[in-house]
């Protein structure tokens, strides 16, 4: 398999920061604003766009962790037990109902995750409006599901494996698309 760098720590860095700072020229909702990571990785994404829209509002923003496992489409009987998705923790210290949820992720893809994000937050509260800020937008919608926030859109192909890599779950830092050898773009 082989494997090409589309952004390193200091792109995400800078990704992140704009996305900020987009958040915060949308402006209207910094009292009702409510950061929730879907699990995994983009439960240490709404972390750090929380501390930077905190250093730039001077307002803490509320961060909650989102597990949608339960509620995806693609698992079942027929996929073996070591390929079944693992249960991780959902935890929203407030409530949502009223507020202005945005769910943050690390790729956007068919958008069937964003469709199991959206089914399960309802399990949990009416918000007054949902937002969608993904590091990486990758294409292929499945689903009429588009990100109010984009830290950056990464042309690939079906055959290939866009891969976030973050330093507080992965212990390295970076995006690359991965392919097979053989499968050209």
């Amino acid at each position: 398999m082989r494997r090409v760098e589309v952004m390193d720590a200091r792109e995400i860095a800078r990704a992140l920061e704009r996305m900020a700072a987009e958040v915060v020229e949308r402006g209207g909702d910094e009292e009702q604003l409510y950061l929730i990571g879907v699990q995994t990785r983009g439960v240490p994404l709404a972390r750090r766009l929380a501390r930077l829209l905190a250093a730039a509002t001077g307002r803490e923003v509320p961060v909650g962790a989102l597990d949608i496992t339960l509620y995806r489409d693609d698992i079942g009987p027929w996929r073996p037990a070591h390929q079944q998705p693992v249960l991780r923790a959902t935890n929203l210290p407030e409530a949502i109902d009223g507020r202005v949820v945005c769910l943050v992720d690390d790729v956007l893809y068919t958008g069937r995750t964003v469709r199991a994000a959206l089914d399960t937050l309802m399990d949990y509260g009416r918000p007054k409006a949902i937002r969608l800020a993904v590091l990486v937008d990758r294409g292929h919608r499945e689903l009429p599901i588009a990100a109010d926030f984009v830290g950056r859109t990464v042309p690939s192909s079906r055959v290939e494996d866009v891969q976030v890599r973050l330093k507080e779950t992965d212990g390295e830092e970076g995006v690359w698309i991965a392919r097979e050898d053989g499968h050209e773009r």
